[in-house]
């Protein structure tokens, strides 16, 4: 199955946040407190906005490129997810 998401948020301290999901827009609105969980990164730094996303991945897929992207140096995040998506190796 391919229905995984591995999602980057920017925080309101203009940290960011990877992590990887079946619904994106649910784990938004939990990180952001407007329905219950979320990470305890984003408790104390919201509003979080979306800013990038890459879809279809198995959870396995998801997991890895998640990992990956989280060793990334901050300002290669965003094209690592924009690479993924594109089904580059990023």
């Amino acid at each position: 199955m391919s229905d995984w998401s591995v999602y980057l948020l920017r925080c309101a301290d203009g940290t960011l946040y990877c992590g990887s999901t079946t619904d994106v827009a649910r784990r938004v609105a939990m990180h952001n407190g407007d329905i219950a969980g979320g990470a305890r990164y984003t408790r104390g730094r919201r509003p979080v906005s979306l800013e990038a996303c890459a879809h279809g991945f198995s959870r396995s897929a998801a997991l890895r490129l998640e990992s990956r992207v989280k060793r990334l140096p901050r300002e290669k995040k965003i094209d690592a997810l924009q690479a993924a998506e594109q089904g580059e190796k990023a």
